[in-house]
Order: structure tokens, then sequence, then C-alpha cells
């Protein structure tokens, strides 16, 4: 029963990943003609799909590095952890701070894995925190670089070909790395350590009806509130997020896409004026990442301790 509701969970989850992360990653290009709407989602949901099957270092470091959850209970701790991250994620965007479904999820695993009594790895949780924190850093700082190189070495006629490549690197990064905390749960739930072509396919289509979903109002936060965006700001956040989000998952560490494009934008807007960057914007969002990590592990100790008692009350 528990890997039923599981499944259940485990799909709700990459439905709203759709919904919280498609629109995100694809916002910050639509500035440009170059890549379609339609196209966007369909690459995207494509790379999903695909990437683990090469590599899914990330996933396994959700579903192991942080805390054990082959042991018994693990599947409801884990249920425990997704309904957490998912309720954080809920009530912070209802009040207009839109923040980082992969922090909440760290959030959430561990707390939950402390609440139901597994073995916890207050190492890798560290580590994984320090990447998580690094990554818009990076973005912010290759950006700064980039739209200075892209500015000088390409005309608008030229700006297009950068577009896709940014754009294809983009969506590569988030396949490879933030894209796996769904399939990371699917692997629970189901119990393969694997990526069966079967499983990505069906966490990349309820990602992509998600994305369908939330792409009408999604990236706003990121697209245009943070600076006044022009198409190279876009493209430049594309290459430096893209990279750095690589990077993290060429050593197995889950970070953010979304932060690391925020971080991405600011980066290239600083670069040619800090005035182009709309400070209460990016508080806003940096406010909302600072509660999400420990909202979602609190959240996740309770819920994962009231069910690991109700369990052993039914036991006993």
């Amino acid at each position: 029963m528990d890997a039923v509701v599981l499944i259940v969970v485990a799909g709700l989850f990459a439905v709203v990943s759709g919904v919280n992360d498609g629109g995100a990653v694809l916002a910050t290009g639509l500035k440009l003609p170059t890549v379609r709407p339609a196209t966007g989602v369909l690459v995207l949901v494509l790379m999903v799909a695909l990437v683990p099957l090469v590599t899914h270092q990330v996933a396994l470091t959700f579903v192991t590095r942080l805390a054990t959850f082959d042991e018994p209970g693990g599947r409801l701790a884990m249920t425990c952890a997704v309904v957490s991250s998912l309720a954080v994620v809920t009530v912070l965007s209802a009040k207009g701070r839109p923040t980082s479904l992969t922090l909440a999820v760290v959030g959430g695993l561990t707390g939950a894995g402390l609440g139901w009594g597994l073995p916890v790895s207050a190492g890798s949780v560290g580590l994984v925190l320090a990447f998580g924190l690094a990554a818009p850093f990076a973005g912010g700082l290759l950006a700064w670089v980039l739209i200075r190189v892209l500015v000088s070495v390409t005309t608008a006629r030229g700006l297009p070909r950068w577009h896709w490549a940014g754009f294809l690197l983009q969506t590569l990064a988030y396949a490879a790395n933030d894209g796996q905390k769904m399939l990371a749960v699917f692997m629970i739930a189901l119990g393969f350590s694997d990526a069966p072509l079967a499983y990505t396919s069906l966490v990349a289509l309820l990602f992509g009806l998600g994305t369908l979903y939330g792409l009408p109002r999604a990236g706003r936060t990121l697209g245009r509130e943070i600076i006044a965006s022009r198409p190279p700001h876009g493209v430049v956040a594309e290459l430096a997020a893209g990279t750095a989000v690589v990077a993290s998952a060429a050593v197995g560490m889950p970070v953010s896409m979304t932060q690391s494009i925020a971080g991405g934008l600011i980066g290239a807007g600083v670069a040619q004026g800090g005035g182009r960057v709309r400070w209460y914007a990016a508080v806003k969002i940096v406010v909302a990442w600072l509660l999400t990590l420990p909202a979602s592990g609190l959240l996740g100790w309770v819920l994962a301790s009231m069910v690991k008692g109700i369990a052993s009350v039914e036991l006993s």
C-alpha cells in the first residue's frame, strides 16, 4: 500500500515540477523567437527522458547519499518528504514568493529521514548545500564575463546561434541534474536503481504536462522582474546557468536550475550597470530560498514522526 501511495505522490510531484521548473527553464529564452515555446517544451521533455539513460548520478544522490530510504519504512518516509516539499513550495508560491523545488526536496528528505530514524549523512547534506549555495554565484560570475564577450563578438543576426547553444546546454543541464529529483522519487517507489526508458519516459511525460499547464504564467519573476531584460541577458543566463549546473551534475551534486538562472540574469545585469537589476525582486527570491529548506525540513520531520508513530501503533 505504501508503494502505491508513493507512486501517486511521485506522479503528482513530476507534474508540479513541470509547472514550477519547466516554464522557468524556458522563460529566459522567450525574449528571442529562435526557439518557439512548442519546440522548447518538446526538446526539454526529450532531454528529461533520454539524458538519465546516460547518467543518473544526481538521482542516486537524492536516493542514497542524503538518507537511506531502502530500509523498512523508507517509502513512507520518502512520501512524507515529497509531500512536505510540495506543501512548502505551494504556500510560498501562493504568497508570490517563487522558490526552488530542489531546495525543498533536499530539506524534506533530510527532515523526513531524521523523523523516521533513518541514517542521514550530515556530510553529504552539507556538501549538497554547499554546491546549492555556490551554483547561483557561479552562474552570476560566468554571466558577468560572458555578457561582455557576447556583446563584443556577436551581432543581432548572430545572436540566435548563441541562443540555440545556450538553450540546448540549459535543457541538457536540467535533465542531468535538477530534473532528476523526479526520477529519484520513482526509483524509491518502484524499487529500481538504474533508469529504464519506460520510467524516464513516464517522468518526462508527466513533467511535460505540468510544463504545458504552467508555461503561460511561469518564469515571470525570472524573465521580467529580476532585471530589465534584453535578449543577450537571456542567452547569457542560459549559457552560464547551464555550465554551472552541468559541472555540478558531473560530480553528482543536485543544484537548482532556477537559482542558477537567477544568478546568471543578475550577473549579466550587473555587468552592464547595477541599475538594471531590480533588487527588490532579487531579495524576495533570496528570502524565499532561505525559508524553503528549513521549512520543508521541519515539516518533513514532523510529518514523518507522526506517520511513523501511527504505523507503530497499528502494528502493535
